[in-house]
């Protein structure tokens, strides 16, 4: 019941903006947090976004705060990230993940649930 699976990512010029969602086979999808993480070559996989159950409740990295919005749709069972003013330095592998904790926590080890990845790449 955890599956979880991106789509959206691509190539795209420092500036412009990329949707990226994740499909998700959640039985009860508002008992969960879901959330996007990111991980670039070498680095650790960090925290970008994440919303509670019901979406009333969010939490952005502040690297991307006033640029990436994430929102829900418990009835489709997705989940988007939309990224504006997109930087080179938002290359990376971006991973949605769920989470039973009723917060939109950052915390990875909390997630349970992660989807395959999606490759997004900002040229300069």
């Amino acid at each position: 019941q955890g599956q979880l699976v991106e789509s959206g990512g691509g190539l795209v010029q420092a500036g412009g903006s990329l949707t990226l969602s994740c499909a998700t086979s959640l039985r009860t999808p508002t008992t969960y947090t879901l959330g996007w993480f990111r991980q670039a070559p070498g680095k650790e996989r960090d925290f970008v976004a994440a919303i509670a159950g019901s979406g009333g409740n969010t939490n952005y990295a502040d690297s991307v705060k006033g640029r990436f919005t994430i929102s829900r749709d418990n009835a489709k069972k997705t989940v988007s990230l939309q990224m504006n003013s997109l930087k080179p330095e938002d290359t990376a592998v971006y991973y949605c993940a769920a989470s039973a904790v009723s917060i939109p926590t950052a915390r990875r080890e909390l997630y349970r649930f992660w989807g395959q990845g999606t490759q997004v790449t900002v040229s300069s």
